[in-house]
């Protein structure tokens, strides 16, 4: 059989930091790793970026907003999850997008890399096998259209390998993995100027797909399906410097109920149902700022409000924009809350674009 003990046990930790709030209120949901935002500027902002973003991250946060962009954009992630605690958890995001005109509209791709370490592997009798990694990876592929001078939509397809552990030794065990695959689609829509000037509006509708199978259908875990919903106001914009505010809401919908309309309704009444208690405190909120100073350095503060995942307080960061002729790059570093074990997450990005 396999030792689960440090699978287990790093789980256990990638839940209580990450993601409590799927643990508690929906630890029925599986590949929550998909739920990771990638981008020092949204981390130092209380998470707070689905209205606002406008680069080579915006196949996460928002395809709808990849619409308004002209310009190759790449971007790249790199952070030590639970560095205090373990160091060989990571994670890695690279992505790109670019306007295509004959396609009439924004082609992107993006991979996400989730290690969870190495792990011991032990036989029926307790002898040593060796090690083993569980790894998780998400390839996306995402195209936007701009339908008009301020409405942008999107749409990402993504293909999802969740591989956490090979297959027992035992006589129970034998033809049982831990591996899993599915896919899903995310839905996407910027609004610029909605309802007034400077104001935008922000949706993206994650991982719309079937239950990943790791044994058999019986066991099968829905997807984190998940609504970002945000606002972004554009206090000052100067040629030189602007000023943003940001606020988000997240809603996660990991019910069991098989069809997709289905779930959307019922998981805004379930667990007492619409205004009770856990269900308010089952949504994720955050707020942020940014100032960017003569297009150059970009100082960023956030304040995040997890209830059920306990993980409340304030996130801050900043970085620098440096041109070279026609490439911009963009270097960015964020401190966000870390939950109960860690005090805070430090993650650093690198953007590009020409």
């Amino acid at each position: 059989m396999i030792k689960f003990t440090h699978v287990v046990f790093r789980w256990i930790l990638f839940g209580l930091i990450l993601f409590s709030s799927v643990a508690v209120y929906a630890s029925e949901a599986g590949v929550i790793f998909l739920l990771i935002e990638p981008g020092s500027r949204g981390n130092a902002m209380g998470n707070a970026h689905v209205a606002q973003v406008d680069c080579g991250f915006s196949g996460f946060w928002n395809p709808g907003a990849m619409a308004f962009n002209r310009n190759h954009q790449f971007a790249f992630m790199h952070s030590n999850w639970l560095a205090e605690i373990v160091d060989d958890i990571y994670y890695e995001y690279l992505s790109w997008n670019n306007y295509f005109p004959n396609l009439g509209g924004n082609l992107g791709f993006s991979v996400v890399f989730f290690h969870l370490g190495e792990m011991d592997r032990r036989g029926p009798n307790n002898e040593d096998l060796g090690t083993f990694s569980s790894y998780e990876i998400a390839v996306a592929t995402s195209y936007a259209y701009q339908h008009s001078d301020n409405l942008g939509l999107g749409l990402s397809f993504k293909f999802i390998l969740s591989d956490l552990a090979p297959e027992g030794q035992g006589a129970q065990e034998q033809g049982q993995k831990g591996r899993g695959i599915s896919f899903a689609f995310d839905l996407g829509m910027k609004r610029k100027n909605f309802l007034m000037n400077r104001l935008d509006l922000g949706m993206n509708l994650q991982n719309i797909g079937p239950d990943i199978t790791y044994i058999d259908d019986e066991q099968a875990d829905p997807l984190p399906m998940n609504l970002r919903l945000g606002l972004s106001y554009r206090l000052l914009e100067s040629e030189y410097n602007r000023f943003t505010v940001n606020a988000d809401m997240n809603k996660l919908f990991a019910n069991r109920d098989h069809w997709v309309l289905e779930r959307l309704i019922k998981g805004w009444y379930d667990h007492g149902g619409f205004m009770s208690k856990r269900q308010i405190e089952s949504k994720i909120f955050g707020v942020g700022a940014e100032f960017i100073y003569w297009n150059l350095l970009a100082l960023r503060a956030g304040y995040n409000y997890d209830k059920l995942g306990d993980i409340i307080g304030p996130s801050f960061g900043g970085g620098l924009q440096v041109s070279f002729g026609r490439v911009k790059a963009n270097v960015d570093f964020a401190m966000q809350q870390g939950g109960q074990l860690v005090d805070y997450n430090r993650t650093f990005t690198l953007g590009l674009e020409f």
